[in-house]
């Protein structure tokens, strides 16, 4: 898509390089996803922009702009290798610059700077401000096609995708600006430099001038075409062609050679601050890393290792899977050889990806420990919009935020200015400087990860085909390394990324709302409606299991492996309908149908990208419940598409304590045949940790009865050693009920501790009690897995709270239970007996709360109160927190961690049978002992800890659950 631009210029290009043809990227009207202000109609294109392959759909406002539709300008100092075959490099005259580039440098310093001339187009032609309005998606091949089309008019003599390459110094800069344009045109006046764009929008809507930063880089080929000739002039040509319709609208202009100069030189202008900038960033980071030295006295054992492994790794430009066990110091361990691969060459920019927030912190602290060593090291971490927007309400709307209005105009500036004076750029950072120079924060993380040699982000940067970082063309790719640290939720996080839902009723919706306005999209909505009725007569006929077939598989739910043929081609209709009448405005129905319409698009956008990739290791899926369809396609096995993702980059190193099995996470995450795989030994003795494996059922269907004996174990354990605790949970249904018998032990017979017309000791076992026959009864597994799940079918949620007591005695909100609970010692006792504080996790906990429970872990006084937390497996606090030292006593993990059972892992089980892996280890169990050994992980962090792990469940006893602890947590004896 061109970007909107008037006489002004604009930067809002979807190519980095002059060489590719492809896709525009899909903008949203919610303020999810930013574009430049009076410029191009909404809805065009640069057609000959993308450099990778179609994103299938936008999400919702909180990561929708996270792919980073940024000018390549920034940071990208290297554009694509000339061919073989090219034209001699242009020599210029500097006489005519601008005083600002007649700056002298000496030869050694000087930088050398390699840039495509649509990238130095764009940088220098940005103004205006954030705005938000739809843009449809264009395939790469639809882009493709139309230059060829285009070019195939070309008459005798033309020639296409031409190669330009001029080189000069100037500013103090050593410049090579380069780029292909799409045709050199053979006409009676001389050459014609053309330049191609398409648009999904109205030609009439162009105003007959087109735009600044399409001129300007037509005009920088023509200017380096002309150097080589020695020409004195040359005619421009912009061809814009509409994409639906074939339309054709060119725009011819002639320039003098001096026009063409002033031009260049001006981008130059524009661009020199910036590069000598980088220049100046490079030469010291590079000397910082000769002398970046292990930013501790020694290595713990395994961590020179683990560096060594890594650093090959990135040397070799291949993959890593490393398990490297709780304590060693992994995210260092990973980090600074990585940060050396900088200095060497083995790397250009690093990606370190986490799941969580407290991961992203454990890199940051990394990275400022080595800059106490002296390090010079570029790295931004980039937080969602939603988190980190300035505003009440997240509008990207120039009349909602003063942060969007004239963005564009002051971007640049500010962000040489952050480079220039700030090395780590945490979200605090990003945000000092967005207020003083008056920019989107979210924004102006993602410009300045462009330019930056380490990024700390979420997965989904990479992974996520409808957020990833599109612009990192192949050839940047390359030079990039991956630390994926937490490796162990990339499978299930990836899972989500690749599946799609759609729902009916939007579409009867829209079928209603558009029939007397536009009788093409009523008439589109209607044919994914009765896709739907159809798709339903189907489940409801309890189709017999075939191909093509639906059949049961679980209340409600029919599954096939064969896609949803009918409602993937009436996806596809209705898609091509709503497309260019988003794009015209879509609101004559009212704002509220307009959204609707807008939802229901990227909903069928993902659905169609999700049926595109659909193989064997999806299934398509229609659930049925009170009248309403909906319609998924699941990702049973992303590891296909992980292993293509990772291919384009330079080197791969996944890390995690909790790899384990390491075969089945290198499955998972699509390992290929010559990468490595390194386990490290605990780097702790036996004699650190003291393990009770308590043998008490936490099977859903004993939960009742083993409540009390566990809340008990519970109180014992922690009045014995006291100090700080951590239990962790499967559910948050089963913690809260946990937690009333907890408040039942400690205020025996109050009535305030338990719900509405509950007896005392009935409160918790009511919570996990079942009404009716465990429907995962009549098989082992099954029954094992129904742990975590109750009759209903439906999920423990964290909306099952009870009645808990307040720090000061009274009765909490039924539906609210008290985040701390104070129970001081018994009078009397003689100082024998402790105080206890009990602390609970909530599922809607924000930062400040989650930092509120964890500040309560400090070294406890002597004889002071216990504190008891409670925490569900797999959560905020079972990942990434480091409580060293005194800060923690004890670990208790009740239960093995089993997922949910359902049918998505029913059906996740028997593909894994189908490719004669263990289904139900595949699905179940190794997940579950993810989350365990995570959660134990909490407890041993240096040489000098030492604690008690409570492991509650008779299946530990087991040996299919005992071959899976690391050997410190086993009974002496156990293989």
């Amino acid at each position: 898509m061109f970007a909107e631009g008037d006489g002004k210029g604009t930067a809002r290009m979807e190519r980095l390089g002059a060489e590719e043809s492809g896709t525009e990227q899909a903008r949203r009207t919610d303020g999810s996803g930013p574009k430049q202000a009076a410029a191009a109609p909404a809805g065009s294109e640069a057609a000959d922009a993308a450099e990778a392959p179609e994103a299938p759909v936008k999400p919702e406002a909180v990561v929708a702009a996270e792919e980073m539709d940024k000018p390549e300008a920034l940071g990208r100092l290297e554009a694509a290798e000339a061919p073989e075959a090219m034209s001699t490099p242009a020599a210029t005259d500097i006489s005519e610059a601008p005083e600002a580039l007649r700056q002298p440098e000496a030869a050694e310093t000087a930088p050398a700077v390699r840039i495509a001339v649509r990238a130095l187009a764009e940088y220098a032609c940005r103004s205006g401000s954030i705005e938000t309005g739809f843009r449809s998606l264009t395939s790469l091949t639809e882009g493709t096609r139309i230059h060829k089309a285009v070019q195939a008019e070309y008459g005798e003599g033309s020639e296409r995708e031409v190669f330009l390459r001029m080189e000069l110094a100037l500013g103090g800069v050593e410049w090579t600006v380069e780029g292909r344009c799409d045709g050199l045109l053979a006409a009676e006046g001389g050459p014609v430099i053309d330049e191609i764009k398409s648009t999904s929008g109205r030609l009439e809507d162009l105003g007959g001038e087109g735009h600044r930063v399409h001129w300007m880089q037509a005009r920088g080929y023509a200017y380096i075409y002309a150097m080589q000739q020695g020409l004195e002039r040359m005619d421009v040509q912009l061809t814009y062609v509409q994409a639906d319709s074939g339309a054709v609208f060119r725009i011819r202009r002639s320039f003098g050679l001096n026009e063409l100069r002033e031009g260049m030189f001006w981008m130059l202008e524009q661009y020199a601050p910036f590069a000598r900038m980088l220049r100046r960033h490079r030469l010291e980071r590079n000397a910082s890393l000769e002398r970046l030295e292990f930013p501790f006295q020694g290595f713990r054992p395994g961590q020179r290792k683990l560096s060594a492994a890594v650093y090959k790794t990135l040397e070799d430009k291949g993959g890593l899977f490393a398990k490297a066990p709780t304590g060693i110091g992994k995210t260092m361990s990973v980090l600074w050889p990585a940060v050396r691969a900088l200095g060497t060459g083995a790397a250009s920019r690093l990606f370190y990806l986490t799941a969580r927030t407290t991961t992203r912190t454990a890199a940051e602290d990394a990275v400022r420990r080595m800059e106490e060593q002296g390090l010079k090291l570029h790295a931004v971490t980039l937080t969602a919009k939603e988190k980190i927007c300035l505003q009440e309400t997240v509008s990207c709307r120039k009349e909602d935020c003063p942060f969007a209005d004239g963005y564009y105009d002051r971007i640049n500036g500010a962000v040489l200015d952050l480079m220039e004076h700030e090395t780590l750029m945490t979200r605090e950072v990003i945000e000092r400087y967005a207020l003083k120079h008056r920019v989107c924060p979210f924004e102006f993380s993602l410009e300045a990860a462009y330019a930056s040699d380490a990024v700390i982000c979420d997965y989904n940067y990479i992974y996520d085909p409808k957020v990833s970082l599109k612009r990192f063309l192949a050839e940047q790719a390359k030079g990039t390394a991956l630390l994926v640290d937490e490796a162990h939720n990339l499978p299930d996080r990836a899972r989500s990324m690749y599946s799609a839902e759609l729902d009916k009723a939007p579409f009867l919706a829209l079928q209603r709302a558009y029939k007397g306005l536009s009788a093409g999209l009523s008439a589109a909505a209607k044919g994914v409606n009765a896709a739907f009725i159809a798709l339903r007569k189907e489940a409801e006929a309890g189709a017999a299991a075939g191909e093509g077939g639906l059949r049961p598989a679980g209340p409600g739910a029919y599954v096939s492996e064969a896609p949803p043929q009918q409602l993937l081609e009436s996806v596809h209709a209705f898609i091509a309908q709503a497309e260019p009448h988003l794009a015209a405005g879509g609101d004559e129905g009212g704002a509220e149908t307009a959204a609707l319409l807008l939802e229901a698009y990227w909903a069928a956008k993902a659905f169609a990208a999700a049926g595109e990739w659909m193989d064997e290791r999806f299934v398509a899926m229609a659930e049925l419940a009170r009248g309403g369809v909906k319609a998924r396609i699941m990702c049973l096995d992303p590891s296909r598409l992980l292993q293509q993702t990772g291919k384009a980059y330079g080197g791969r190193v996944f890390f995690s304590a909790t790899l384990s099995p390491l075969p089945f996470y290198m499955d998972q995450l699509g390992a290929m045949e010559e990468d490595r795989s390194l386990t490290l030994p605990s780097p702790f003795g036996r004699e650190q940790l003291e393990v009770r494996l308590v043998p008490l059922s936490t099977r859903y269907a004993d939960r009742g009865a083993t409540l009390k004996p566990l809340a008990r174990l519970l109180l014992e354990a922690v009045r014995e050693k006291g100090g700080n605790w951590l239990a962790f949970f499967p559910s948050y249904a089963y913690m809260n009920a946990l937690y009333e018998q907890l408040l039942l032990e400690l205020n025996p017979g109050s009535a305030a501790a338990l719900p509405d017309g509950a007896e005392a000791g009935e409160a918790g076992a009511d919570s996990v009690k079942a009404s009716g026959t465990n429907p995962a009864e009549g098989s082992s597994e099954q029954e094992e897995a129904s742990g975590g799940k109750n009759p209903s079918g439906q999920e423990e949620a964290s909306g099952d709270k009870g009645s808990v007591l307040h720090a000061e005695g009274e009765a909490a909100d039924a539906r609210e239970p008290a985040e701390e609970a104070l129970f001081p010692a018994r009078a009397g006792s003689g100082g024998k007996e402790r105080g206890l504080r009990l602390r609970l996790q909530r599922p809607d906990m924000d930062e400040e709360a989650r930092d509120r429970f964890l500040a309560a872990y400090q070294p406890p006084e002597p004889g002071g109160d216990a504190l008891l937390g409670m925490a569900v497996m797999g959560g905020i606090f079972s990942e990434g927190v480091d409580l060293a030292g005194e800060r923690l006593e004890g670990v208790a993990v009740i239960g093995v961690g089993l997922p949910q059972l359902g049918p998505e892992r029913d059906l996740l089980a028997a593909y894994e049978k189908k490719q004669g892996r263990s289904g139900f280890d595949y699905a179940y169990v190794y997940p579950g002992i993810s989350k365990v050994l995570q959660a134990g992980g909490r407890l041993i962090r240096s040489e000098s800890d030492t604690g008690v792990l409570l492991l509650v469940d008779d299946r530990y006893m087991q040996p299919r659950y005992q071959r899976l602890l690391p050997e410190e947590w086993r009974r002496e004896g156990e293989a």
